[in-house]
């Protein structure tokens, strides 16, 4: 597997858009609307390609020149539990660490806090809800 940057707008951005809808947005009976991809054209898209087909996918926002904020981490359901969305963070750590970022954030849905904190993010603050699940603030400082 291959992680590529995609271009905002593009064909590839297009499919991630739709497997963020149906593994994260759909299960929720929330569909991703035009406002929620309000603002994505200065954000950092990134995808997981097997054999050219788009597997996962995850945004990075920056807010800062030195902090961004990742969102949308989505795994195509025949390669969840696999490795995928691990090696496709550690690989997006990377490329943002080189370009300066310093430290990230993320929100992650309660059933996500263990796999993050594997990765080395650490929770902060309370639970909250956000699109009708429970999620945690976590944070993590990259090298």
């Amino acid at each position: 597997m291959i992680l590529q940057e995609l271009e905002f707008g593009s064909e590839r951005y297009q499919s991630a858009c739709r497997l963020r809808e149906a593994v994260l947005r759909r299960p929720l009976g929330l569909p991703l609307s035009e406002d929620d991809l309000r603002g994505e054209a200065g954000q950092l898209h990134f995808a997981m390609l097997a054999d050219q087909e788009l597997v996962a996918c995850v945004t990075a926002v920056p807010l800062s020149g030195t902090e961004a904020r990742i969102r949308q981490t989505a795994v195509a359901p025949a390669y969840q539990q696999r490795g995928v969305a691990s090696d496709m963070m550690r690989q997006v750590e990377a490329i943002l660490a080189d370009r300066g970022y310093t430290s990230l954030s993320l929100n992650a849905r309660k059933s996500a806090i263990n796999f993050y904190s594997k990765l080395g993010y650490a929770a902060v603050g309370n639970e909250f809800i956000e699109v009708t699940v429970p999620h945690q603030k976590m944070i993590k400082q990259l090298a």
